[in-house]
């Protein structure tokens, strides 16, 4: 790398020849390196090239080619490990959109290597704050962030996507260095790290649960935002993106960041996603396409805004010099215009093709779609996406709400895609914590939400399901505390959310009383089995398993302690085996198949989907809206794996209920009242079983092949 450098250094500024417009970013040829940039708005694009260290600028030149808004040149005789930023030259005109400063240094957008540690100065905000309306020609280039040029080889060993089919997926959402930091298991040098998750312990874990797809919270490299530098907090959870094409060095192991050559923390990532895969479990990443790390009109220059504000980020029409905020993070990306499109999907090919992750879980992705005429499935980054080769086949997850107008958009998202169902969240929540949802209502959850998906000829699939995720209370909390305890945040207990569907089960936070205890667990195993056993594909929280408690905080993304680290030392064991157990049902039984059920009879007379009431009758007509009754069955005539029908009964009552079972016979391989989850019920139907309060009970018809 030094050998390289010092070439570069060497060559004068005039040798920079035209090159060519594509591919964006700074690309290793056999005769040098070619840079392209693009910028509709500027004047000019100058190539700043630094010291190995980054310290010190040795050279900036014009970049001499320009191709369709595309600045580029070629640099002779030079190759990786090359240190370089951008400056831009162009109007200073805030009112129409434009903030160009060519004082202040700019990160490459398709930067691979980040160099330097950000901290919040002065100099690096474009305009100048002692004079309003001129420009800061105070030179930031010192400490700004600047890109390192990679050629990188990594030995995948044969490594293939796995292509987990979606009726076998389990998701399981996770941060790194939350799951693993405080891991017995996982050599203390690597915990907190892509390397601990690599390890044994970490993959033994998550095999053994049952889980399919780790859901990585986001690793792209990010910053901390201004306002938590100052209260000595950090983005723990990593929505403030600044490199979309960098792994989050913060989440690499010390060895991985310290390797001379700078390409530890890539092939960490990447030995842990061959690991992964060898262990038969997809990486989907958490990705946030929807804004940047540049913040609001107020914020830095750092790359984006610099380079060309008017086109990167939505203005609003009737003052440019604001944003557009439907992400409530100050800005939100242009995916309207065809180059950030072009950059989006450009990233996800290079994480998809260099890094192999296996899908993306896309943050307030309704961003994605927004057009002039609000958001349209059918907008340009959806259709360029369906067709690319690469990505067409690989799992896109929408968190389908962002905070602009129309913004609410669950199952308004392109057929294949997946959707987080906060409806399913919500209703379960409230179901079994309140009892308020109707029997009709808790039973279109539980099918996929058919009401929602069906309709618009979507897959029941493409209902992800949960009641809990990274935002909001841990499943424990979830039943453990009446209000928010959000006070370390520094924002007066009030962040996060105030509508939550829970409760404390009479005692706020952790007791020692018996009874208590017993009635979170009942509802803690209740909640997972709705989930896990739910059509559609579920998603489990880490730590939801083992009784992970952040103490009430329901809003922990600036917590990077052992507020959000999962305590695997205080792992509750039943509550994990319980877990373990529903998994292995649904993974063997699959109660309700990949497909819609109709409720009609087949041949034999015997219906493929029915619900029943406690008496055993059917259950139609006004009594799916009868309020105050919350005991219901659901006979599974069509299981899609078990080799006979399956009985779910589910009782939401406050007291035990008498159920009548059909004829036949039955046994229970599910008691969600049982702290492992064991049946022990078996016998003849057409007799009156009791259902604990609140619980699920499942039972299998004889011949049904659930011996487990």
């Amino acid at each position: 790398m030094e050998r390289n450098l010092s070439a570069a250094q060497r060559t004068p500024v005039t040798a920079l020849q035209p090159g060519r417009p594509w591919p964006l970013g700074a690309s290793c040829e056999a005769s040098g390196i070619n840079f392209a940039v693009f910028s509709a708005h500027a004047h000019g694009i100058e190539l700043c090239l630094f010291d190995a260290s980054g310290e010190h600028e040795v050279s900036r030149t014009p970049l001499p080619g320009r191709s369709h808004d595309v600045w580029h040149g070629h640099l002779p005789d030079a190759g990786p490990g090359l240190v370089y930023g951008l400056r831009a030259s162009g109007a200073w005109r805030p009112d129409r959109g434009h903030r160009f400063n060519p004082h202040k240094l700019l990160l490459d957008p398709y930067a691979r290597e980040i160099v330097g540690r950000f901290e919040w100065r002065d100099a690096h905000f474009g305009a100048d704050p002692r004079y309003p309306g001129d420009v800061d020609t105070r030179d930031n280039a010192a400490d700004a962030l600047k890109a390192r040029v990679t050629c990188d080889r990594f030995d995948w060993q044969g490594d293939r996507h796995p292509h987990i089919a979606l009726a076998d997926t389990v998701l399981y959402e996770l941060h790194v260095k939350g799951f693993t930091q405080l891991h017995p298991g996982i050599p203390a040098d690597v915990r907190g790290s892509y390397a601990g998750l690599a390890s044994p312990a970490a993959i033994a874990h998550l095999k053994g649960l049952g889980v399919t797809a780790v859901n990585l919270l986001p690793v792209h490299q990010h910053l901390d935002e201004q306002r938590l530098h100052g209260l000595g907090l950090v983005n723990y959870w990593g929505y403030n993106t600044i490199g979309f094409f960098c792994p989050e060095p913060g989440l690499a192991s010390r060895a991985a960041v310290a390797a001379a050559d700078g390409r530890g923390v890539r092939d960490e990532f990447r030995s842990m996603v061959r690991a992964l895969h060898a262990a038969g479990i997809e990486v989907i990443l958490d990705v946030v396409f929807n804004h940047t790390a540049e913040s609001d009109a107020a914020g830095p220059q750092l790359s984006f805004r610099g380079l060309d504000n008017a086109s990167y980020y939505r203005l609003r029409a009737d003052a440019p010099a604001e944003y557009e905020n439907h992400t409530g993070c100050g800005n939100t990306l242009n995916l309207q215009h065809p180059r950030v499109i072009q950059m989006v999907l450009d990233s996800l090919r290079y994480w998809a093709g260099e890094m192999h992750v296996d899908g993306f879980r896309f943050d307030l992705a309704p961003v994605l779609g927004r057009t002039g005429h609000g958001f349209d499935r059918h907008a340009a980054f959806f259709t360029a996406l369906a067709q690319d080769p690469l990505l067409a086949h690989l799992k896109m997850i929408a968190e389908p709400w962002d905070i602009g107008p129309g913004g609410y958009q669950l199952g308004g998202f392109p057929n294949g895609w997946l959707e987080w169902n906060d409806r399913f969240r919500d209703t379960m929540r409230a179901f079994w914590t309140q009892g308020t949802p109707t029997r009709g209502e808790l039973a279109q959850r539980l099918c996929a939400s058919s009401d929602v998906f069906q309709p618009r000829a979507r897959a029941p699939a493409e209902s992800v399901n949960y009641v809990v995720s990274h935002d909001g209370f841990t499943l424990r909390d979830l039943l453990s505390y009446s209000a928010r305890h959000n006070l370390a945040n520094g924002e007066q207990n009030q962040d996060g959310h105030d509508q939550n569907h829970n409760l404390n089960c009479g005692v706020e936070g952790p007791t020692d009383d018996a009874e208590v205890n017993a009635w979170r667990g009942r509802l803690q195993r209740v909640l997972l089995a709705s989930t896990l056993l739910a059509q559609g594909t579920p998603m489990l929280a880490a730590g939801d398993e083992l009784g992970h408690t952040q103490r009430g905080n329901n809003n922990p993304y600036c917590q990077d302690n052992d507020t959000t680290w999962i305590h695997w030392s205080r792992a509750d064991a039943d509550l994990l085996a319980f877990t373990q157990r529903v998994l292995a049902l649904r993974r063997l039984g699959l109660p309700l198949g990949v497909h819609w059920y109709d409720g009609l009879t087949d041949r034999r007379g015997l219906h493929d989907l029915a619900w029943l009431q406690a008496d055993g009758t059917p259950l139609q007509g006004s009594a799916w809206q009868r309020p105050g009754v919350h005991a219901l069955g659901c006979l599974i005539g069509k299981p899609a794996r078990a080799r006979a029908p399956l009985l779910w009964l589910l009782n939401g009552e406050a007291h035990a209920t008498d159920f009548m079972l059909p004829g036949g016979v039955w046994q229970a391989v599910l008691d969600t009242s049982q702290p492992r989850g064991q049946g022990r019920w078996h016998g003849q139907g057409d007799a009156l079983l009791a259902l604990p309060a609140r619980s699920i009970v499942v039972l299998a018809a004889a011949g049904a092949g659930l011996d487990f």
